[in-house]
């Protein structure tokens, strides 16, 4: 977060850049001292605030040039640090959401060397800055492919990283953006319901549509994204809408920070019976593999599957019950 004096110059120096003399002249003296005293607080800001946060308040204000100053400042003092590497990687998101490619791949590919050269000393998942910044440069520079209409390149470039990353806590985000661009049509990957929760599981995922609900016990989304489902299902129950709830064990609860298997488990049972009082009938199997191969690393996650099996849909992220209607109601049509 940035320094409260920072903010108040920027907002001081925003409320006088463009205010007139009498004689309608603009003042330039006292924007140009608050410039300096600017340029000042935020060289000194990452003493006591964290660069990321520092990185992601200033692209937010669509400032890149404020962003790369805290990076300078940071680097100069710290050094590549797996946190500075995270910071780095906002800039590809950023330049990515504004549509300008060119730099969003240049950042993105920059966040990758810079992690590669980090990897000669220490292992991905050692802490948690590297893993993110990772994942997010290698789904930026996807992503760009599509944009550019390289779609097989895409697809490429991500099946050679989960070949070498397939066994480390990004492979979720590099699958979730395979399918983005690769799933839609194919027949729907195999669910494993060797442990579940609620309804006994479908003995195949075809001859009816399906809508996976992929959710996480700690998930606001998931928790106002139920009664949505709720009520589309018993719409179109009469045109054989089922609706299957994967989630799986994170290792911990609300109340527990290292919990086991049995524990976590009575504790999303309770959140289920909670929270998704209208899906209680819903089966629920608990695996991580039904994540990995789903990619699904955003929750909710929704997948629709159509009478023969294959994905009609594939959404990272909560959908609005007019939203999610259209989209069974092509389904259920077919």
């Amino acid at each position: 977060m940035i320094a409260p004096a920072v903010v108040r110059l920027v907002e001081l120096r925003r409320s006088t850049a463009g205010h007139l003399h009498p004689a309608g002249k603009k003042r330039h003296h006292p924007s140009m001292r608050i410039r300096v005293l600017l340029v000042a607080l935020l060289l000194t800001a990452t003493v006591w605030a964290g660069i990321v946060e520092d990185v992601r308040g200033a692209l937010n204000d669509n400032s890149f040039v404020a962003a790369q100053m805290f990076l300078k400042t940071y680097r100069a003092k710290n050094g590549v640090t797996p946190e500075y590497i995270e910071a780095y990687s906002w800039q590809a998101r950023a330049a990515l959401s504004n549509q300008d490619y060119d730099q969003a791949e240049k950042f993105a590919k920059e966040t990758e060397a810079l992690v590669a050269d980090q990897l000669k000393t220490r292992k991905l998942d050692e802490e948690t800055h590297l893993p993110l910044a990772l994942g997010a440069a290698l789904e930026v520079e996807s992503q760009v492919l599509v944009a550019r209409k390289r779609q097989p390149q895409a697809v490429a470039l991500l099946k050679t990283a989960l070949q070498k990353y397939g066994s480390t806590s990004i492979e979720e985000r590099l699958q979730k953006n395979l399918n983005l661009i690769a799933l839609d049509g194919k027949p729907a990957p195999a669910l494993k319901f060797d442990e579940f929760l609620g309804a006994k599981p479908p003995a195949q995922l075809r001859g009816s549509p399906v809508l996976l609900f992929f959710w996480a016990h700690w998930c606001g989304d998931c928790k106002a994204e139920a009664p949505i489902i709720t009520q589309l299902r018993s719409e179109y129950a009469s045109k054989g809408l089922t609706v299957v709830g994967p989630t799986r064990l994170y290792g911990y609860t609300a109340q527990v920070e290292h919990a086991d298997a049995k524990n976590e488990l009575a504790y999303i049972d309770a959140v289920r019976k909670r929270f998704y009082g209208g899906l209680l009938d819903m089966s629920v199997p608990i695996s991580k593999h039904n994540f990995d191969v789903y990619g699904a690393s955003t929750t909710p996650t929704l997948v629709l599957l159509d009478r023969e099996g294959k994905v009609a849909m594939y959404h990272p992220g909560a959908l609005s019950y007019d939203d999610l209607k259209a989209q069974i109601e092509k389904v259920v049509a077919r």
